[in-house]
């Protein structure tokens, strides 16, 4: 077995995501996919095993779970050897990837069920109808966005809101509606404060407007009272849409979250996003 493969990971899972070749090697194209993922398992280890130590049921969602390599390989290595006959007891967690592209999720249920992951389910949803959708609990204890492109790691996080997640692991990607907004107000931007300096050029506003949107994000996961670590998911060589945001509910929301943001966009000439980030 390849050395850089964790152990208990199934070949036949791996080879089927297309992370491993037919005869059990990785590309170096598969290999930094892999790393990513690894790396985003060693932060979200350790709060699925509080879920577990808490005792009965509990569910993990991951939002615009794409092709679901994150959802499999979670189910893989930490749900797989907790089921009820595997030596690890009567686990009650499920897993649920949720996806809008309908032959994405037809894939992933057919996978799970050749991989017999029982607790494991795939649901064709948009973010509205997840929020409602009967088959999910009322309550989904964590949820996670790996590389959910623009706007859908937004809708991650109201659904995660909604369901009042005890934990909420994102790892942002392609946050192109900030910039579009910058884009399009740069003209009365820079008459009306210095500050559209920092994004008068197109490069700037991309990177500002990416950089501005997690921003943002944080602004909101804490006026719902949920406390932050930020940082890097693997180094900038592997991949640049690298940063890790971990959000844990707490009691007390910080109290001027809100304002901030709010304060922020009518700043830098943004009123337009107020509805996306703030609320």
């Amino acid at each position: 077995m390849n050395t850089e493969i964790k152990p208990g990971q199934s070949p036949d899972l791996l080879k089927a995501l297309h992370i491993l070749t037919r005869d059990g090697k990785l590309n170096q194209d598969s290999r930094r996919k892999l790393k990513q993922i690894y790396h985003l398992y060693h932060f979200i280890e350790p709060l699925l095993q509080e879920l577990v130590d808490a005792g009965g049921e509990f569910s993990l969602a991951d939002h615009g779970a794409g092709k679901s390599y994150l959802g499999f390989i979670l189910y893989d290595l930490f749900f797989k050897s907790r089921e009820a006959g595997s030596g690890g007891g009567n686990m009650l967690g499920m897993l649920y990837g949720i996806e809008r592209r309908a032959e994405l999720v037809a894939q992933a249920q057919v996978l799970a069920r050749q991989l017999a992951f029982a607790r494991m389910a795939f649901l064709n949803l948009s973010v509205e109808a997840s929020m409602s959708s009967p088959d999910l609990p009322a309550k989904v204890h964590m949820v996670t966005a790996l590389h959910a492109c623009d706007t859908a790691t937004d809708d991650a996080i109201r659904f995660a809101l909604h369901k009042e997640a005890q934990f909420i692991v994102l790892v942002p990607c392609c946050q192109a509606e900030v910039a579009s907004v910058m884009r399009q107000n740069k003209s009365a931007s820079l008459a009306k404060t210095p500050l559209a300096e920092i994004w008068r050029h197109p490069i700037h506003t991309r990177e500002f407007g990416s950089q501005l949107t997690n921003v943002l994000r944080c602004l909101l996961l804490e006026a719902h009272g949920y406390t932050l670590t930020v940082t890097e998911l693997v180094g900038w060589e592997h991949s640049m849409k690298n940063e890790l945001i971990i959000a844990r509910r707490g009691q007390v929301p910080r109290g001027n979250a809100r304002q901030r943001a709010e304060q922020i966009l009518q700043e830098l000439n943004l009123p337009e996003l107020l509805p996306r980030f703030v609320y």
